[in-house]
């Protein structure tokens, strides 16, 4: 996936805010887009715009459209997802999301979008970790120093946790869904079910979780891990 641009419209598809990482469409390309808004139906308009070889994809928050276009074979489910993650980490910084609040806030909108996409691909989008360097104050300062949790493998678990005790909750739920019919015949019938898991440990340690086939070690005659407790797996569970 590679954005070649991300425009911040307001409700009549004018640019507030533009952006532009890989300099390979013209920017004035945006007035397809606001053509678009000025002519289609409300029920009539789609996420994904195609017009000639760009391709827009947008989505509405208020009086605002967030708009990413490509030219390029991308994957809009993931460009979409970005750009409700970019609604969330403004919303993070701006409590509420208008026109106004972009308007309010140039310089620190520009930060955001230059840190949360690098030459059109997602980087950073993790409004705790880019509120470590980037802030919010009355001088507007921008710390130069990145946080550890930016350039390390996991950015959502921070360094120096620490328990008393290690220990692992894990729950499985399952429910059952029936459909009935009057003479008690079972016309439909499911099984949902998910696995929760609540960890304290310290650290960052490195965790596996394993199913054993109960029926594919009857089939081998595998009598080896007898002492283990086997699970019974089927195509109904693996649902």
């Amino acid at each position: 996936m590679s954005i070649s641009a991300v425009f911040i419209m307001d409700i009549k598809g004018r640019i507030i805010i533009s952006r532009d990482y890989r300099g390979d469409i013209p920017m004035n390309v945006s007035e397809k887009f606001t053509r678009h808004l000025n002519l289609e139906d409300e029920e009539d308009k789609t996420p994904i715009v195609q017009a000639g070889p760009y391709t827009f994809v947008y989505i509405r928050h208020n009086n605002l459209y967030l708009v990413a276009m490509t030219k390029r074979n991308a994957n809009c489910m993931i460009i979409l997802s970005f750009l409700y993650r970019l609604t969330e980490v403004l919303q993070e910084y701006f409590n509420e999301l208008e026109e106004e609040s972009i308007r309010d806030n140039f310089v620190i909108t520009y930060e955001l979008l230059d840190e949360m996409l690098d030459f059109g691909y997602p980087q950073s989008t993790d409004a705790k970790i880019l509120k470590n360097f980037i802030c919010v104050t009355e001088k507007h300062e921008l710390k130069t120093v990145a946080p550890t949790a930016l350039t390390q493998a996991v950015s959502w678990r921070a360094e120096g946790i620490k328990h008393a005790k290690n220990e692992v909750f894990l729950d499985v739920v399952e429910s059952l869904n029936l459909l009935i019919a009057t003479n008690g015949t079972v016309l439909r019938s499911e099984v949902c079910g998910v696995v929760k898991m609540r960890t304290f440990l310290s650290g960052m340690p490195e965790l596996k979780l394993g199913l054993n086939d109960k029926v594919l070690f009857e089939a081998r005659g595998d009598h080896s891990l007898s002492i283990i407790t086997l699970i019974t797996l089927d195509n109904n569970s693996l649902l």
